[in-house]
């Protein structure tokens, strides 16, 4: 199978473009669009990738008859909400070939400003949307909000409407699995109770997604939610993919969740990479363009967040522990040769000098890495992988326990523990060999570049669905700094996967902090998001989350948020918790 080139990702987003266009100011009277038709923008207005003098601006706009004609589309952008103080106007046109999308790339914005924008035809008008510009020069305070894994099925997005109330955010960072491929069929996975919730797929799109049309039906159903919809509405975004967009378990050249049945891995791809750039407001690969998905954002001296793909370029497809099975347990010998192996690649050379590069060349005071999997190190006793792989809560959880005490008298330097008992806690393996510590030689790249260079490093993680704050630290030991990966919008979490009664929660994470050396905090059964604030002084991640996304009606649950936080400076780059 063909690895997925340069050229096929500059076919993929320039097919996905949908009706782009680049505006640099006022272009007359353009509002007499000539289009007459109703026109439905029903999925609403978006904007993303935000810089300190443009952002992209998103639409789709679908006419009600079938002539097959292309929509005339007029735009404006204001500094005020009644459009008086008109900045940039237009008028361009999109077609059923780009889904009837259509973005907008508005250049020779102020930095640090809102501005109000909207689509109109002759007798249709978009909603009004706000987005923002990055700041420029010394910035005191930047606040991201941070999100992943937005199931449909799984549940009502009540995540995004509680980031779509707040007034305080500077841009949205979506870390991927927007969208989810499979069905919502009861046995499909997070989908139970779908149908009780009303949060079923229509029969045309009721299948694992394969096909451009698919792909193009399934984000139309997401962006009919009202609360993703208002999100979009009132925050710009800065989004990357993760596998779901494509399917589980993507690599450079295949996925999990695809068979030879299925059609070849490359058009199934570039189908989905085609439909993500036409919805997503992000701006497209082009000639002009060579960084592909992977990117910069610069707020002012404050943050540079450097948005990896951990995905699709580069990625080494994941090793399996199953693979390494023998008649007296696990291969040890093999495996640590392989996962050890210097060309093993989550990112691809090129993303991976890209990355290097930036933060050599980066002076503001955080580095900022959004990217998809957790890169702390999450690695258990040997004995508990089993457990892990068929869990049993009537079996795993007073495992969880006793290896727990075990530990926790290692680490106080019990004398009375027996060479069996150490050994117990001592051997341990990775959990998630799809997460960094399958690549764990290339984390280790990254991390002693951000130690020689001195820098203020920041990941943000999500994939998981839970909550987790990590040190990060080389091999050696040395702190460079942290990891702060966010809850699921509505993607069941480790809960769900271990049957962990409620009951059982508090123990469970208590034994797993325990049990794993540089974690500092999680939540395994809570669906939210992440707000994280920069200052010069410190950065600060507040976990928040709602009670529940089986229903509408619903709270945030104040009593298990949570808040860590680091400073900057050599020596200092540890996770203090919040009080």
């Amino acid at each position: 199978m063909k690895r997925l080139s340069r050229r096929d990702f500059l076919k993929a987003s320039a097919m996905g473009m949908g009706a782009v266009v680049i505006s640099t100011g006022l272009a007359g009277c353009v509002l007499d669009s000539k289009d007459k038709r109703e026109i439905s923008f029903s999925q609403g207005v978006a904007s993303g990738d935000p810089l300190q003098d443009g952002v992209v601006l998103w639409t789709r706009a679908v006419p009600n008859d079938r002539s097959g004609r292309d929509v005339d589309i007029a735009w404006e952008v204001a500094t005020d909400s009644g459009f008086r103080d008109l900045t940039h106007s237009g008028r361009t046109r999109t077609s059923a070939s780009h889904d009837y999308t259509l973005k907008v790339d508005v250049r020779g914005l102020m930095p640090g400003q809102r501005y109000y924008y909207r689509f109109r035809t002759a007798r249709n008008s978009s909603p009004v949307g706000v987005t923002r510009t990055l700041p420029e020069g010394s910035v005191s305070q930047v606040t991201l909000a941070v999100v992943s894994c937005s199931n449909y099925p799984a549940g009502y997005f009540n995540v995004y409407r509680e980031i779509a109330a707040l007034d305080d955010v500077d841009a949205l960072v979506h870390l991927g699995d927007y969208i989810y491929e499979y069905s919502s069929d009861p046995g499909s996975y997070g989908a139970a109770e779908a149908e009780s919730m009303g949060r079923t797929f229509p029969g045309n799109n009721n299948l694992e997604l394969i096909s451009l049309e698919d792909y193009r039906r399934r984000y139309a159903i997401y962006r009919s939610d009202d609360n993703l919809r208002e999100l979009h509405r009132k925050v710009p975004f800065i989004v990357v993919w993760d596998d779901h967009e494509v399917a589980n378990d993507t690599w450079k050249n295949g996925a999990e969740n695809h068979d030879d049945g299925e059609g070849d891995f490359n058009d199934r791809k570039l189908d989905a990479l085609r439909a993500y750039f036409e919805w997503m407001p992000i701006r497209p690969v082009t000639q002009g363009n060579e960084e592909t998905i992977f990117r910069s954002f610069r707020f002012g001296d404050l943050v540079d967040l450097h948005m990896l793909d951990t995905r699709i370029i580069g990625r080494d497809k994941q090793l399996a522990y199953t693979d390494y099975l023998t008649q007296d347990g696990i291969d040890e010998a093999r495996f640590a040769a392989d996962v050890g192996d210097s060309n093993r690649t989550m990112l691809g050379a090129e993303q991976r000098l890209w990355l290097e590069t930036a933060l050599a060349g980066s002076t503001a005071t955080w580095q900022v890495l959004g990217q998809q999997v957790l890169m702390g190190r999450m690695t258990l006793p040997a004995e508990l992988l089993a457990g892990i792989i068929n869990p049993d809560p009537e079996v795993l959880l007073p495992l969880f326990a006793e290896l727990a005490n075990l530990k926790g008298r290692y680490l106080a330097g019990d004398p009375t523990l027996s060479e069996t008992e150490i050994a117990r806690v001592e051997t341990v393996l990775p959990y998630n060999l799809d997460a960094w510590d399958g690549y764990y030689v290339e984390r280790e790249v990254i991390l002693e570049t951000a130690r020689q260079l001195q820098k203020n490093l920041v990941v943000l993680a999500g994939d998981t669905h839970n909550a987790w704050a990590s040190n990060l630290r080389t091999a050696s030991g040395d702190q460079v700094g942290v990891e702060f990966a966010t809850a699921g919008v509505s993607s069941p979490g480790l809960e769900d996967y271990l049957q962990l009664p409620e009951a059982a929660v508090p123990d469970a994470e208590a034994a797993i902090r325990i049990l794993v050396d540089d974690l500092e905090y999680l939540n395994v059964n809570q669906r939210g998001y992440m707000l994280v604030t920069f200052t010069p002084e410190e950065v600060r991640a507040d976990w928040r989350f709602v009670s529940t996304v089986k229903d509408r009606d619903y709270e945030v649950v104040s009593a298990r948020n949570a808040a860590r936080k680091m400073f900057p400076g050599d020596g200092n780059r540890s996770l203090v918790e919040v009080t």
